[in-house]
């Protein structure tokens, strides 16, 4: 597809996601939905980008020139605008988000009325329509029939609620010193909120946005600051989310990062020893450590790996009726409390184990050791498919016969190609990556 990536449409704003592509895209989605209209009522909610003003604008522009009436929320985390869009009664939710992406980028995510993202079939069709000159013209609609939009600003208290509601009523997290990074992002507000109402003493980091700020040197994917912290403090955790609020990383009270893998491992066999885990095991990706494999096995459990993505996580899991699943990187489906990944909802879950099991959370969030596994991202001029790439299938072939297992795929957010090694032998998958970065630095930007 030409719009919609692995999760919506995103890019630079106001060069690839620009206002009349935010309004265009908002139109197709809306003759789309208008099929199917229950409440004609679609909701918007925006992280801290300063670019977010443009774009909401031009989206409920586009959305009111067909019919649509628009609520608009302001900044929210990604989770809340896929639960207050059925919590309202709404046909559809849109998040205007670039996620974990730096302020120069933006983006927007579209959910349904029962607060899933759209799937991928779904998309291909407003893309379709997108291009269809003669149907956008004929949607747009004149006098009493031009839609309205208001501004509402006390649901985040609906939100704090359902979050609240996550947490296992008979604990609480008095005595608890939590370190929080809200990435400059949309939990600003809403993430101390939550922590301190169920009783924790919280220490923020970065929470002042100022429209450029966003996931500056900050949040799930920049630590520093946060470990610096936990150990100044001596907290008992430290809990980074990125700019939307839907990826959570967890730094424990050493100050050391706890690997996605092995915090899906821990979460999930909690779940399973509260008899709470349904299907049987949990779902990651592709991505995820051949270690989350064995473990999962060694407690009569499975592990279903997906395609990179939560939505292609989520799909699965309703396929198979399981209740919890995620990514290495962080995004984390509690599917009993969210419909998508939702940092908070993950944080507290992590909190409960560790108030439940009575330990430190180094001692209870690392319960296997990981294989030796790389990841590197390369930055590339062109996403030449891969099959079309000289001498890549020897190269794979090679890898293989060493048992390194491999996975190569292009970003479907970035131009990067994403290269992961795993093997038993961390020195040869050290090797083996440097000569697979330098054949692709050769054949992608040579």
């Amino acid at each position: 597809m030409e719009l919609f990536g692995t999760d919506g449409v995103r890019g630079e704003a106001g060069g690839f996601l620009s206002a009349q592509v935010a309004m265009r895209v908002a139109m197709a989605a809306g003759i789309y939905l208008k099929e199917k209209s229950v409440t004609n009522k679609i909701l918007v909610g925006k992280d801290t980008r300063k670019s977010g003003y443009m774009i909401e604008n031009a989206i409920v522009c586009g959305l009111t020139a067909i019919g649509y009436d628009v609520i608009q929320i302001g900044p929210m985390p990604t989770p809340a605008i896929a639960f207050i869009t059925e919590n309202m009664r709404c046909d559809a939710g849109i998040m205007i988000s670039a996620s974990h992406n730096s302020f120069e980028d933006n983006g927007i995510k579209f959910f349904d009325a029962h607060g899933d993202k759209f799937p991928s079939e779904v998309e291909q069709k407003i893309e379709d329509i997108y291009f269809n000159d003669e149907k956008i013209q004929e949607a747009q609609v004149t006098g009493k029939e031009i839609g309205k939009a208001k501004r509402i600003d006390d649901v985040v208290g609906r939100y704090i609620v359902q979050l609240k509601n996550s947490f296992p009523v008979e604990l609480t997290l008095q005595g608890m010193r939590i370190v929080l990074d809200a990435a400059n992002g949309a939990a600003y507000k809403v993430g101390p909120t939550v922590l301190e109402e169920l009783g924790a003493e919280v220490v923020v980091l970065h929470n002042e946005p100022n429209g450029y700020n966003i996931n500056e040197d900050c949040g799930a994917l920049h630590t520093k600051d946060l470990k610096y912290n936990v150990v100044k403090y001596r907290a008992d955790l430290g809990i980074a989310l990125d700019g939307d609020a839907d990826r959570l990383v967890i730094v424990d009270e050493e100050g050391e990062t706890v690997d996605g893998d092995q915090l899906l491992g821990a979460l999930g066999l909690f779940l399973h020893e509260k008899s709470c885990l349904k299907g049987g095991g949990i779902v990651a990706t592709v991505m995820s450590n051949g270690a989350l494999d064995n473990f999962m096995q060694e407690h009569g459990l499975k592990l279903l790996r997906s395609n990179v993505g939560d939505k292609n996580v989520l799909e699965i899991m309703k396929k198979e009726g399981i209740n919890f699943g995620g990514e290495q990187s962080g995004h984390v489906i509690m599917n009993d409390f969210a419909k998508t990944g939702d940092g908070l909802v993950s944080a507290l879950q992590v909190l409960a184990l560790i108030l439940s099991k009575g330990k430190k959370a180094s001692e209870v969030l690392r319960p296997f050791d990981l294989h030796p596994q790389k990841l590197v991202n390369l930055n590339v001029k062109e996403k030449k498919p891969l099959d079309q790439i000289e001498g890549l299938e020897k190269l794979l072939k090679d890898l293989e016969g060493e048992n390194i297992r491999h996975l190569i795929r292009y970003s479907g957010t970035e131009n990067k190609l994403r290269l992961l090694l795993e093997a038993s032998d961390a020195k040869l998958m050290e090797k083996r990556m440097d000569e697979l970065a330098a054949f692709f630095q050769k054949a992608l930007n040579g």
